[in-house]
């Protein structure tokens, strides 16, 4: 009890993301519309079984201390021509997920109490990561249709307002499946120029794209972009395996930042994933991913048409997993999320997990829709509209 911890420690609240992993996995019979979990019978389990044991077969060293794998990094390269990016090895920077990119950039770049400029709804792995530097934060909306509003960003840098760099999901924005217009993606490159703010990418969900690809900003502008991208959602979370395009006089910088955490990425994982993707039947997996997900989106919307009240709008993701409900009448979605757990057995994410502070989303929601099968699906949005009639009516 006597334990002092640090000043910013002492205001930490516990993760809804995390807690709601613990509630689904418990409590039999929910149906989880609420993790950002990817569908586990579409792990290549079996391929990748196959190649770890060929990189333990033939390297002896695979469970030694290394350095990143060299034949990975130029998978890497190849998978970035796919995404239109240019690149050599050595702009590559393995890290254990998109999240220690994340990490590693933002304490590299941001001062203690320094001024950050974000969305008013956002991935809150990025919160997590600047909390311990509690900068001051200054927001802009986003729009459920073209993303962030980069008027609003261009506004504060006129008033002095001087960000060490622009987070940015352009690709199916979490939480919300957002995808940032073209218009914008070139306004928010161009303002990023002008006041030499460099902009952190994260593509986490730019190769699942279901209307079309979307290019990412790296393409468009490689000399103002930290790129991030993972194999959590192509291949499995639970190789913690990611990386950052980054120029190659920061990769020192980068790994002596990335060295205080976990001194380097599992060398095993990434022989693994390397051998894997030798097989060349990757962009097949992706294919079938992009096919499933794009079924299971399309469920989910006509769903939500056929069942959820007409006081409610939503976001009409081209890719990743997500949709976002906003309620234009008062609606709480933490109580709501109570309700529907206790009398209609259906998880989602209430908004206020996603906000950020002097924000309120506690009228909207998040559903992933990449988690379950169309017919679960089906039958979540039906009990979760009828729950959210119910619940209006007490």
């Amino acid at each position: 009890e006597d334990l002092q911890l640090a000043d910013w420690c002492q205001a930490l609240e516990p993760s809804v993301l995390r807690e709601m992993i613990d509630v689904v996995s418990k409590e039999p019979g929910i149906i989880n519309l609420a993790t950002g979990l990817p569908e586990k019978d579409l792990f290549p389990i079996q391929e990748y079984k196959q190649g770890l044991a060929t990189a333990l077969a033939s390297d002896p060293l695979t469970l030694q201390y290394r350095p990143p794998f060299e034949p990975l990094k130029n998978h890497i390269v190849k998978i970035m021509e796919k995404r239109g990016v240019i690149c050599s090895s050595d702009q590559v920077f393995i890290t254990t997920g998109a999240q220690q990119g994340l990490n590693v950039l933002t304490r590299m770049l941001l001062n203690p109490g320094g001024d950050v400029i974000l969305e008013e709804v956002i991935y809150a792995g990025l919160r997590q990561t600047i909390n311990p530097l509690q900068p001051h934060i200054h927001f802009v909306k986003t729009d459920l249709a073209t993303g962030m509003d980069t008027n609003q960003v261009e506004i504060l840098l006129e008033k002095g307002i001087r960000p060490p760099f622009f987070y940015i999901v352009p690709n199916a924005q979490t939480p919300i499946g957002v995808s940032l217009s073209l218009e914008k993606r070139k306004k928010l490159l161009e303002i990023a120029a002008k006041y030499r703010v460099p902009v952190i990418e994260d593509d986490t969900y730019g190769f699942l794209s279901y209307d079309g690809e979307e290019k990412c900003l790296k393409q468009l502008n490689p000399d103002w972009v930290f790129y991030l991208g993972s194999f959590s959602k192509i291949i499995a979370p639970g190789l913690r395996l990611g990386w950052m395009i980054a120029p190659p006089s920061l990769i020192n910088t980068l790994t002596v930042l990335k060295e205080a955490t976990d001194l380097e990425s599992s060398g095993m994982t990434q022989r693994g994933v390397s051998a894997y993707l030798d097989k060349g039947t990757f962009w097949e997996h992706v294919e079938v991913l992009r096919n499933e997900y794009q079924k299971r989106r399309d469920v989910m919307l006509q769903c939500l048409d056929e069942y959820f009240p007409k006081t409610a709008t939503w976001s009409k993701p081209s890719g990743g997993m997500f949709i976002w409900v906003v309620f234009s009448d008062v609606m709480n979605t933490s109580d709501l999320l109570n309700y529907c757990l206790e009398h209609a057995k259906v998880a989602f994410i209430p908004g206020f997990a996603f906000a950020l502070p002097g924000t309120d989303a506690s009228n909207a929601l998040r559903l992933n829709f990449a988690s379950c099968k169309p017919n679960k699906i089906r039958k979540g949005i039906e009990l979760l509209g009828k729950a959210v009639k119910e619940y209006r009516k007490l």
